[in-house]
This record gives C-alpha cells, sequence and structure tokens, in this order.
C-alpha cells in the first residue's frame, strides 16, 4: 500500500506518508514551555512518517491562546530541544509550525502586546482568554514600515526552531491567522501593494516563506494553506478570487523548491486543490479539513489514486499514538474525545494506549 511507502520530502525522508497535524493542545503553560508532558506526547506519535507541531508562536504579539507554546524566549527553546532530541531518539521527524496569530488574540492572552494584523478590521465574537472570555480588539493595521519586522520575527523563529533540532519549519498560512488574514479579502482591505489584487494579498506570504527558505534552506520548509476555509472571518466566498488568489499564491511559490506544499480543504481530491497540485509541481500534501474525520480509507486512496504525496490527519493522531501500525494492519482504533483536546494534564493528552506488541 503506498501509503506506507517511503517518501523524499525536502531534506528527509519519511518511512511512511501518515503525516500528523498541527494541532493546538494547549499543553505548554503560563510561559509557553513545552514540558515533559509535551515531550511524551510527542514521542509516542514517532513512528508516524513526520509530526508537525501546533502552532507556535514567532513573537510575544503572536500568540493566540493561552498555554500555546512559543519560539521566542531560551526556555521555550530548550523545552523544544526536549521534545526533538527525544522524538529522534524514537526514530521520529519533526517540523515546527510557526503560526503568528494576527488579529486571532487578545491583549489578555498575548501578555500585553498589541494586536495585528493586515486591516484594522476585528473579528466578530469572542474569545477565550487567560481573564476569560473577551471580545475580540479591533486590531492595529500592520503599516508598510512594519512589515519587515513582522518577517523577521519568522525569520528569526525558523532559524531558532532548527537549532532547537526541528527537521524543518512548517509556515501557518492558514486557518485565518495572520498570513491567510492576509490572503481573505475580507480581512485584507489594504490599498498599497498588499492588498486589494490577488497577487498583491499574497505578496507578503510570499515574502515570509522566500525569506524562511533563503535563512534555513527550502528543503526544510513547508507551507500550509486553507482556500475557501472561512473560518475565523477570513472569509473566501468568491471562487473565481480564491483560485486567483491561490493560483498566484503556488505560482509563486512553486520556484523556491519547498519541501512541501500542505492544502486544508474539505474537498481535497476535487478541481481547486488539484489545480493547486498541478500549478506547485512538488511533493504535495492534503488534509480534509475539519467537516469529518479522515478515515483510514481516504487516506488509502488519496495517495494510491495519485491525488496527493502523503495525507495529514488530525483527530485519528489524537486517540492513536500508533496510528501508522493501526492502519497498516487494519486493526480497530481508539475515538478521541474532543472534550479533552484543550487543557493542562495528561487527560486526553497522552492517556491514549498504544496496542500491545
Amino acid at each position: 500500500m503506498k501509503l506506507f511507502s517511503p517518501l523524499n520530502l525536502g531534506d528527509i525522508e519519511l518511512p511512511n506518508r501518515v503525516i500528523m497535524a498541527p494541532l493546538t493542545r494547549t499543553r505548554s503553560g503560563a510561559l509557553g514551555i513545552p514540558g515533559p508532558l509535551v515531550v511524551e506526547h510527542y514521542t509516542q506519535r514517532a513512528t508516524l512518517g513526520l509530526i508537525v507541531s501546533e502552532g507556535t508562536y514567532p513573537s510575544h504579539a503572536g500568540q493566540g491562546y493561552a498555554g500555546q507554546p512559543g519560539l521566542v524566549t531560551p526556555e521555550q527553546l530548550a523545552g523544544w530541544k526536549s521534545v526533538t532530541d527525544s522524538v529522534h531518539a524514537a526514530g521520529g521527524r519533526i517540523f515546527a509550525q510557526v503560526m503568528h496569530a494576527g488579529r486571532v488574540s487578545h491583549s489578555d492572552t498575548n501578555g500585553g502586546y498589541e494586536v495585528v494584523a493586515p486591516s484594522a478590521i476585528a473579528i466578530v465574537g469572542d474569545t477565550r482568554t487567560s481573564t476569560g472570555k473577551q471580545p475580540y480588539p479591533v486590531p492595529h493595521a500592520i503599516t508598510p514600515d512594519e512589515l519587515p519586522g513582522v518577517l523577521a520575527e519568522f525569520v528569526t523563529a525558523s532559524t531558532d526552531a532548527i537549532a532547537a533540532g526541528f527537521d524543518g519549519v512548517e509556515i501557518h498560512g492558514a486557518n485565518g491567522y495572520l498570513l491567510h488574514e492576509f490572503l481573505s479579502p475580507a480581512s485584507n482591505v489594504r490599498d498599497d501593494n498588499y492588498g486589494g489584487s490577488p497577487a498583491n494579498r499574497a505578496r507578503f506570504v510570499v515574502e515570509v516563506t522566500t525569506a524562511v527558505a533563503a535563512a534555513i534552506g527550502a528543503g526544510k520548509v513547508g507551507i500550509r494553506i486553507s482556500p475557501a476555509h472561512n473560518i475565523q472571518d477570513a472569509l473566501e466566498t468568491d471562487a473565481a478570487d480564491v483560485l486567483a488568489t491561490y493560483g498566484a499564491l503556488v505560482d509563486a511559490l512553486a520556484p523556491l523548491g519547498l519541501a512541501y506544499l500542505s492544502v486544508l480543504h474539505a474537498d481535497p481530491t476535487g478541481a481547486l486543490v488539484q489545480e493547486l497540485r498541478t500549478r506547485f509541481d512538488g511533493t504535495f500534501i492534503v488534509n480534509s479539513g475539519f467537516g469529518e474525520v479522515t478515515s483510514r480509507d481516504e487516506a488509502l486512496s488519496i495517495v494510491r489514486d495519485g491525488h496527493a504525496d502523503a495525507v495529514v490527519v488530525g483527530r485519528p493522531a489524537i486517540a492513536n499514538p500508533d496510528l501508522v501500525r493501526r492502519w497498516r494492519e487494519d486493526l480497530p482504533v481508539n475515538a478521541p474525545n474532543a472534550a479533552t483536546f484543550y487543557g493542562d494534564g495528561a487527560v486526553g493528552y497522552t492517556d491514549y494506549p498504544a496496542l500491545a506488541s
């Protein structure tokens, strides 16, 4: 079965094509330092072809959630070094997802830092902060003079991630966070070179990815996008504009020689996603999205039928540290418990059982 065959992914080779999705789990405490529990969680899942870490913030202003780990302080980086050393000792491979939350944050969450975004448009609704639920704030619209500083945060975090032992980094351009906010016409109403046309809205994402690739090597860099995901008010409802925007983005990224492009979409075998695959012409991985749990049969068929080179899975990897064995041998799987996805302890994090040998 091709799903369980090796795959060259940039600078590394994966033993199989089942990739653990970046999954927010909020187990890193108030200071964002991955501790022994985080080490155990990731190490348990080292038999997956590749682990992509939960979203890690590249600056204090980029933190989106209480308990989220960072790539900012020496203590955070030391915590991640313990994670990567343990995963590697268990035979695994791990990328850090670099995620700037943008306007999906609050000063009560990020330590009092100003919340920033492409445009001064707030998300409608409330966010859960360390002091309780609060309305999303109107963010500060990043000025042209400030953009290089934000880009430098991605580069520094990525360089530090490699120094902390990660095999590479995944740039988070999805799910309504900062880079996705630049792509969406609902969250980006700028009238400069970073807004308006599809190519202009894609420009900052291209610049960030290009700079990170130059700093650590393109073979150590992937990027995740979620076109038309319509989450956290990063709305993309015009199909023609979606294709134009993501087509411009992928056309600009394709020559860089990145490790991979990861697409989160409800229809990974559909026309839009497959058009992007054709235009990327590199290692292409897909995730079927939040609507349904990816099944073994779906994962097998996506890779077998040539729709993607590998499949990204979330909830099955949460509930089954030995997911690859279970899927390869077609064995029963544990069901995930959504009530314990977020928290601060072992329950629902490291206590899902593996099968007996």
